[in-house]
């Protein structure tokens, strides 16, 4: 079994690794850099560069100098081809600006094309009192039933109220694999746009025209419901702050200039101003946001807000259910364990039949132990017989038989007191044998017939391949694991110690969860949990970041902030690491931008005033040729340093897993010392380039 979910788990990585492949390569894609271009000139409109305080001011500055360049072409000594070449850099820098954001959205947009094939208006068979009637899917309301059948497409997202089928979601997800869906559980949800492959189902429509799953999705990913998120917006407030200073302190050099006699044209003072202001940051900021959407949604998980991938990244506590998650799940009956004067036949035969009508997958591996070990046979039980079905609250189930017999399995303290309540003593083996079973990370299934328990079922899982390192590699930077189940404490505690997670919750109810997240958020603590239930729908909507499954409940799915279109339980995991990446990048490229900025500051200022203050020549380190070309080499510089970092705002930062005041260290290690370095390497290039030209 092992090695079947190890394949099974290793073709998922391929398949993700390549998709994630494609979309790299598509980078530089020829169609998205035509529309990419398009975007930059049209979004110099001044409302919309307005959003942006720090390239708003930059558009202001060329064109400043553009019309100086009309009025007055040429001032002082500076020659008519150092005004245009400056003039040009800057609305360069600005057009870079542009194109950053535009390439990122255009990268969303594709996928939003993608989208738009599975979103259509179909047929759909609305269910009435007289029968079938025919109605566009455009026609639908909440509430209506449809009926779909195999090779009919859902026209709208809905809960199945009656059957199962199996449902092609290749379109939304991009699986190939088929999925089933089916009424009565948490498996319920169908998105509009997906296929049925097999059977009939009856759907409730739970979405109105415009109002659908993939509608939101379209919104989202075109970019129409994107909002800057509170860490975006405060450090736009932040940029805007210093590029005001600066504007105040380029606006004093023109009189110190006139004081030391020195001619400083408006050219050389925004070309000054521009290149001093955070640019790098500024320009790649929104592209940086839209793409950790984008890359969430490269994960096949759809953020309802870029605030909920930002938070994903903040988060410090994890709840991660075990069965499903941690474990393989779908627990197997492994072995009997018998109490003194009980044969493992007796006890296998009690077990099968208080599995009668038990579909579950743990309630069909007991009785296919006892078919597979013992060679028994399923009784067929009368018609009469009782079936007591399982309950979250009571954690049994069995059947009584119209001969009087009763047979149960379920949870030990479940059994124990369904014994005690028929005033009968419960065997004091029984603790010793549940336990042995729990230790070894097995959950133990107690089976009772009439007033004798007979023994234990052992359950046993398995955790999922890689598991443990994932887990290991989000404790690395700082995040507290804690595995959720319903198992006993000791055998939750076996799984939780195998798994290598900070804390358990064992035999935990829904209500249980919430009190749980309620109490680490008094804590201070950022929590996130998935669920796919109804039952998950308070904790979901409690959480800080709440993920539901595409295949669960409609419930669960609007109490989440976040729905993983795979249904995927580890998905979790990578959620939280794209978050965490997104803030490495935006902190990565702002430390950069700013110690480009300090650099460009030792570029500029002594080639300007060396003349008046020979003093200024200890600052002079680069040796620049003349004023000019130290201004026209800063400022090239300053604009060619945006496109170079797209790749890096776009794909971000490498994700790995490091405490936070690591990756402090590394940002001003890296982005720091080789934004200062940068510059100067840069423009001494530069410099040399011009000077070797003979035009400066």
């Amino acid at each position: 079994m092992e090695e079947i979910v190890t394949n099974e788990h290793q073709r998922a990585i391929e398949a993700k690794l390549q998709r994630r492949d494609d979309r790299r390569s598509s980078l530089w894609n020829k169609a998205l850099i035509l529309v990419a271009g398009k975007e930059a000139v049209l979004m110099l409109n001044p409302w919309i560069m307005a959003r942006n305080p720090v390239m708003f001011v930059t558009e202001v500055g060329a064109a400043l100098t553009s019309l100086q360049l009309i009025i007055h072409p040429a001032q002082s000594n500076e020659s008519l081809l150092y005004s245009g070449a400056v003039t040009a850099i800057l609305w360069l820098t600005v057009l870079f600006a542009n194109f950053a954001e535009a390439l990122a959205e255009a990268r969303g947009k594709a996928q939003a094309d993608t989208l738009k094939k599975a979103r259509r208006n179909v047929t759909a068979n609305r269910v009435s009192q007289t029968g079938l009637i025919k109605v566009s899917s455009d026609d639908l309301v909440t509430g209506d039933l449809v009926s779909v059948s195999a090779g009919e497409i859902i026209p709208r997202d809905g809960e199945i109220v009656e059957g199962a089928a199996s449902v092609d979601e290749s379109a939304i997800t991009g699986e190939s694999a088929p999925v089933v869906r089916e009424a009565g559980g948490d498996r319920s949800g169908v998105t509009g746009g997906t296929r049925v492959l097999s059977d009939r189902i009856v759907i409730s429509i739970t979405a109105g025209r415009g109002e659908s799953f993939l509608d939101r999705m379209i919104d989202l990913v075109e970019g129409a419901s994107r909002q800057r998120t509170p860490n975006e917006l405060a450090l736009t407030v932040i940029l805007a702050g210093l590029t005001l200073v600066f504007i105040m302190v380029t606006a004093s050099l023109g009189p110190i200039a006139q004081y030391f006699r020195v001619e400083i044209s408006i050219f050389t003072l925004i070309a000054l101003l521009v290149c001093l202001i955070p640019t790098t940051i500024g320009a790649l900021l929104a592209a940086i946001g839209i793409a950790g959407m984008d890359r969430a949604l490269a994960a096949n998980v759809l953020a309802k807000s870029g605030k909920a991938v930002e938070l994903a990244g903040d988060i410090d506590t994890l709840l991660l259910d075990k069965t499903g998650t941690i474990t393989v799940g779908d627990r197997q009956a492994s072995e009997y364990y018998t109490l003194p004067g009980i044969t493992r036949t007796q006890l296998a035969e009690a077990a099968i039949r208080a599995s009668y009508e038990d579909q579950t997958p743990e309630g069909r591996s007991i009785v296919a132990l006892g078919v597979k070990e013992l060679g028994l046979t399923v009784p067929t039980e009368a018609p009469e017989t009782k079936i007591i079905p399982f309950s979250a609250h009571f954690r049994l189930s069995g059947i009584d038989t119209p001969t009087g017999c009763r047979f149960r399995k379920g949870a030990p303290d479940a059994i124990q007191a369904y014994i005690v309540q028929q005033d009968v003593q419960v065997p004091p083996e029984l603790q010793e044998l549940v336990e042995k079973v729990a230790k070894r990370g097995s959950t133990p299934i107690v089976v009772a017939e009439d007033k004798n328990v007979l023994g234990v079922v052992a359950l046993s899982d398995v955790l999922k391949p890689g598991i443990r390192d994932r887990i290991e590699r989000l404790r690395a930077t700082g995040l507290r694991v804690v595995m959720v189940t319903g198992d006993n404490p000791l055998t939750a505690a076996a799984i939780a110690h195998e798994a290598g997670v900070d804390d358990y919750m064992a035999e935990a109810r829904p209500e249980d969860k919430l009190e749980y997240i309620r109490r680490e958020q008094n804590a201070g603590r950022l929590v996130a949990m998935m669920g796919d239930g109804t039952n998950d729908a308070p904790a979901l909507a409690q959480a800080d970041i709440g993920v539901a499954m595409n295949s669960g409940t409609q419930a669960a799915k609007e109490a989440g902030n976040m729905v993983d279109l795979d249904s995927d339980p580890t998905k979790l995991i990578e959620i939280i690491e794209i978050g965490k990446q997104l803030l490495m990048t935006r902190g990565a490229l702002t430390t950069f931008s700013i110690a480009n900025d300090v650099a460009k500051y030792f570029a500029i200022v002594p080639a300007m005033f060396i003349l008046a203050m020979p003093q200024l020549s200890a600052l002079d380190v680069m040796n620049l040729t003349t004023p000019q070309s130290a201004v026209l080499a800063a400022l090239i510089f300053n604009a060619v340093i945006i496109p170079l970092l797209i790749p890096v705002a776009i794909k971000g930062v490498k994700y790995r897993p490091m405490g936070a005041n690591t990756i402090l260290r590394k940002n001003l290690l890296i982005y720091g010392l080789g934004g200062f370095i940068a510059p100067f390497i840069g423009i001494k290039m530069i410099d040399v380039i011009l000077n070797l030209t003979g035009i400066f």
